[in-house]
């Protein structure tokens, strides 16, 4: 994969600048916030619309917006990795194993992707949100652990096509392990379309953290949460509205970044579009 080939794939290349962005942003959110997100507040500056001091204004407790917004962006880059890892290797292991030993793990495992398919993922978070009760590590499992299917589904796929070419043929003749063949030579032909998957994920898990916290049960007041500003702002939103737009537009750019450079990484690692380029 070549810079002038990332270059030509304009989704991957501005998805890709934004991705970047949002994750300097939340690395250098210490250095680049000019108050504490929590601790700077002053009630006689409450609700003042944004100006030279306060670029995205104060919400209800004088605290400065631009500064929950920048260190918004570790929550939500959080959720997003730590869940979608969850869902990867949960995904990965359950469709290889349904791929390449069939029959009974087929079966039982497929029937389990299949439930989890006809249940809306934030259905199942939100159950297991009321059993383990609101919380940021309680939505990395809740969001983590539902949301595999796909991944399982594609991964499966994958194995099915890849175990009957000639080089995985060649490694059971000469007489490789089962482990070595799964891990060794068919997982890595199967992670290129993993990984466009995990990418696309990572902005649905952003958007559902965001919805969990505007329903009150992600990461808890005082800490900074784009979900969680939105929903303290909604009943603001006439008198104060600019502590419901900075948010939502933070949201809106990164969800939209990594949908770019999603659909920008499946494009680039289509075989089609390999063939086309390098002829």
């Amino acid at each position: 994969m070549t810079l002038s080939r990332v270059y030509k794939q304009k989704n991957l290349f501005y998805g890709g600048l934004i991705v970047v962005l949002v994750i300097l942003v939340a690395v250098l959110a210490p250095l680049i916030a000019p108050f504490d997100p929590i601790n700077d507040a002053d009630l006689m500056s409450a609700e003042l619309p944004p100006d030279a001091v306060h670029w995205f204004g104060t919400d209800s407790h004088g605290r400065d917006a631009f500064s929950r917004v920048l260190y918004g962006a570790q929550v939500s880059l959080s959720v997003g990795l730590i869940t979608q890892v969850i869902n990867t290797i949960i995904g990965v292991s359950l469709g290889l194993v349904a791929g390449y030993f069939g029959r009974f793990w087929d079966e039982l495992i497929m029937g389990a992707t299949n439930i989890m398919l006809s249940i809306p993922v934030i259905v199942f978070a939100l159950a297991i949100m009321s059993a383990l009760g609101p919380g940021l590590f309680n939505i990395y499992l809740a969001l983590g652990l539902t949301n595999w299917s796909y991944t399982c589904r594609l991964t499966r796929a994958q194995v099915l096509s890849v175990k009957k070419s000639e080089y995985v043929n060649a490694a059971v003749v000469l007489g490789y392990s089962k482990t070595s063949i799964i891990f060794g030579q068919i997982m890595p032909n199967v992670l290129g379309p993993v990984l466009v998957i995990a990418t696309l994920g990572c902005a649905e898990a952003i958007l559902m953290e965001a919805s969990l916290s505007f329903l009150g049960l992600g990461a808890q007041p005082p800490m900074p949460s784009w979900g969680g500003m939105l929903s303290s702002a909604r009943d603001l939103f006439f008198t104060a509205p600019w502590l419901s737009i900075f948010p939502g537009l933070a949201i809106f750019v990164t969800v939209l970044g990594l949908n770019l450079f999603g659909d920008g990484l499946r494009d680039i690692l289509d075989p089609r579009n390999v063939l086309k380029s390098s002829g």
